[in-house]
């Protein structure tokens, strides 16, 4: 699903990454991890097509995106990946429902279609009744399965995770970390997290360690 080859990332004099190199499967759960200055987030939004590598390759499902422009690129995002962020990211002046349906109206789809999905998805996420609620009126877990379900809408193959459990109560996270494995397991999803949660990152099918730009 993923292969990056020789990845290096510098800002201004700051070598960020060191030449890292990394595949991950299809279907696996991998948890990144390492101290903070790692590398691990700059590395998550170099693979998701945040940010652009100083040098290096990233072929994800057969893509190398690195020959894409950027309208290409943008498009490739919102198609084939999904991103759930530690502090939500969501809308505030726009509902549940709302946040969820945005990237695919951006993907130009059907407006009825997209909210018919987006309720299929909350109601998966077992937030059925907050179809209507806005950011300000959920609690952090609902929160933060809206995230889950905005992540889900145009029915990725790959999912980005930046410490998804890092803003939760010890509950929540928790039922995070098993909603995680059960997407995975019932649409097939391959997931990349960043975390600092030894719990998250040991239930994971692999762990890889950072330290100072460089995968150990």
């Amino acid at each position: 699903m993923i292969n990056a080859q020789n990845i290096h990332k510098s800002f201004d004099t700051l070598e960020v990454l060191k030449g890292v190199n990394l595949k991950v499967q299809r279907g696996e759960i991998v948890s990144i991890v390492g101290p903070s200055g790692a590398g691990k987030t700059t590395l998550l939004q170099i693979l998701g097509t945040l940010d652009k590598a100083n040098s290096g390759t990233i072929v994800i499902n057969g893509t190398n995106t690195g020959t894409l422009n950027e309208r290409q690129l943008a498009e490739f995002r919102n198609r084939h990946i999904g991103f759930v962020f530690q502090f939500h990211q969501l809308l505030p002046e726009f509902t549940a429902l709302e946040n969820v349906m945005i990237p695919a109206l951006i993907a130009r789809e059907n407006s009825k279609k997209a909210a018919e999905r987006a309720k299929e998805i909350l109601a998966e996420l077992g937030l059925s009744e907050r179809l209507e609620h806005k950011p300000a009126e959920l609690s952090g877990g609902e929160k933060q399965r809206v995230a889950v379900a905005r992540a889900l809408i145009n029915q990725p193959e790959l999912i980005f995770a930046d410490e998804p459990s890092g803003s939760l109560d010890t509950t929540n996270k928790e039922e995070l970390h098993k909603l995680l494995f059960r997407l995975r397991d019932k649409f097939g999803l391959t997931i990349v997290i960043v975390t600092h949660d030894k719990e998250l990152a040991t239930l994971s099918d692999r762990v890889i360690e950072m330290r100072d730009g460089k995968i150990l």
